[in-house]
């Protein structure tokens, strides 16, 4: 008969108090406590308001009248408002695309094919396609722009940073320079400035009478960006992985690039899982730098609900709105990142087969 779970109590108990260091930080945290939730539930619900407009607030209290009058702003800034279902069909896509992509049984070849349909699909109905008049990018805004430039930026950076992460170990020392170079220059730029090479340095570059979008100039300067972060952490699994994997490889008549594929790359992705959802959740986050070029991602249209002479002033009240998306998203991503890693991880363990390479060493 096995032992059932502790109790609930007792392991409150013995993680609380049960050293004179825990007792301690125990009872400081509960005097911090003492200090901050008390007029913070008074300012955010008791003496809240919940209904009316900026006269019926006052500011001793919250004022979540503004978050229920300025929300649909806050969520899709200047997009028209009798198109929205557009931008909301845009997040759906989004979510079903990352919910199978967060499914191992579902990777393979039709879910790669669906990543660039489904962009081009949230592309063209942002954009407006099929309406009578387009939409063009300075009326996007607000979360779907948060999500879509993320979602798009991150799966194109993905594959670039691949290729770099091999070509900085390749044995030609052209691609290794080549790629050392790129690497250490962007990861050397802040990414403000890469934003201001978008906005004003790349079109002067450009032929007499080509223009591009401002969108697709920050999408590409941004996945640029981005790959070079993400080729580092790409580059530490490989470097992880024996060469011993490698050279089997080779001895069993695999190319290079199968080598790649089907045994070193599936390896070094495992590795650095938690190192790239710590990556993605920093990039969402760093989406709010689109502000300096004028695209009204989710910070930014709310930093402009909260400036709307009606509501001026309800700042603390929009931030929080977005703080509490942006966790919501980060947290879902930091748990799926401790599923999937205890998934694989179980995949891989297990005791070796009969006959297998144990039992071959003990008979010779």
């Amino acid at each position: 008969m096995t032992a059932g779970p502790p109790r609930l109590l007792p392991a409150l108990r013995a993680g609380l108090f049960g050293t004179r260091a825990n007792t301690l930080i125990t009872l400081a945290t509960l005097l911090v406590l003492s200090q901050v939730v008390p007029p913070l539930l008074r300012w955010a619900v008791l003496d809240a308001t919940f209904t009316g407009n900026a006269g019926a607030c006052t500011r001793e209290g919250a004022c979540w009248a503004f978050v229920a009058a300025k929300l649909r702003f806050i969520l899709f800034a200047f997009y028209p408002p009798d198109l929205q279902w557009r931008p909301v069909l845009v997040m759906l896509l989004l979510g079903a695309i990352l919910a199978a992509s967060a499914v191992p049984r579902l990777w393979g070849r039709p879910l790669i094919l669906a990543w660039p349909l489904t962009i081009l699909a949230c592309w063209l109905l942002l954009q407006g396609a099929f309406t009578a008049t387009p939409i063009p990018s300075n009326q996007w805004g607000g979360l779907p722009v948060t999500l879509f430039v993320w979602a798009l930026c991150l799966a194109a950076a993905t594959p670039i940073a691949i290729l770099l992460a091999l070509a900085r170990r390749s044995t030609l020392g052209g691609l290794r320079t080549f790629s050392v170079l790129y690497i250490e220059l962007m990861r050397g730029t802040p990414m403000v400035a890469i934003l201001y090479l978008a906005m004003l340095i790349l079109p002067m570059a450009l032929p007499d009478g080509l223009s591009i979008d401002k969108m697709l100039r920050a999408i590409v300067m941004v996945t640029l960006f981005w790959a070079a972060y993400i080729a580092e952490v790409i580059r530490a699994g490989l470097q992880a992985i024996p060469h011993g994997q490698a050279e089997a490889a080779t001895a069993l008549g695999l190319g290079y690039w199968r080598t790649q594929r089907l045994v070193i790359l599936p390896q070094a992705l495992r590795i650095v899982i938690p190192g790239l959802v710590n990556l993605a959740i920093g990039f969402l986050l760093a989406t709010s730098l689109l502000a300096v070029i004028g695209i009204f991602d989710l910070l930014n249209a709310a930093r402009a609900a909260a400036a709307d002479p009606q509501w001026l002033g309800f700042y603390n009240e929009a931030y929080i709105v977005v703080a509490a998306i942006y966790f919501a998203i980060c947290f879902g991503a930091s748990r799926y990142s401790r599923w999937l890693e205890r998934r694989l991880a179980g995949g891989r363990a297990g005791p070796a087969p009969a006959g297998g390479p144990s039992a071959t060493s003990r008979k010779e």
